[in-house]
């Protein structure tokens, strides 16, 4: 079941790849900091994920002035995502749920997504500063995107 408003964010500590090499990133390092915007998503390189990633690329500056840190999250490895994250100028790192303990602690995985087990529903999540998720979206329709200005209202 997915993770809903007022339950304590599940902490997490996953890869992203830069050019720079594999780094952690967890979500208690923004405790008490900033609020913590989560875009899970199905695949790298499919065409509405790369819509949405752009669409939050394009907007990064007002998740910025909100305070909010960004993150999409994939079962990708981090290697796909570096090379995606590159080819779109993401302004914002992905993290590489590759063992699927995340998307399945918020309860975002799909069971079987057109015959490959285990994928992450695309789904948003708003963090608070105080560890709260304070907005929760997940879709069964990998085509139905998050609505971005309702997550941006409740950071």
């Amino acid at each position: 079941m997915t993770l809903s408003i007022g339950t304590t964010a599940p902490n997490f500590t996953l890869k992203t790849k830069t050019p720079d090499g594999l780094s952690d990133v967890s979500l208690s390092d923004h405790l008490n900091q900033s609020s913590v915007v989560l875009f899970f998503f199905p695949f790298a390189f499919t065409g509405v994920c790369t819509e949405e990633t752009c669409s939050i690329r394009d907007d990064i500056a007002s998740y910025s002035s909100l305070n909010a840190k960004v993150y999409g999250i994939s079962v990708d490895s981090p290697f796909a995502q570096e090379a995606m994250s590159l080819k779109e100028n993401l302004n914002f790192p992905l993290l590489s749920d590759f063992n699927k303990e995340v998307s399945s602690a918020y309860g975002v995985l799909y069971e079987d997504f057109i015959g490959y087990k285990g994928v992450s529903k695309r789904s948003a999540f708003v963090v608070s500063k105080t560890g709260e998720i304070v907005f929760s979206f997940c879709s069964d329709d990998p085509k139905q995107l998050p609505d971005f200005d309702a997550i941006k209202s409740s950071i």
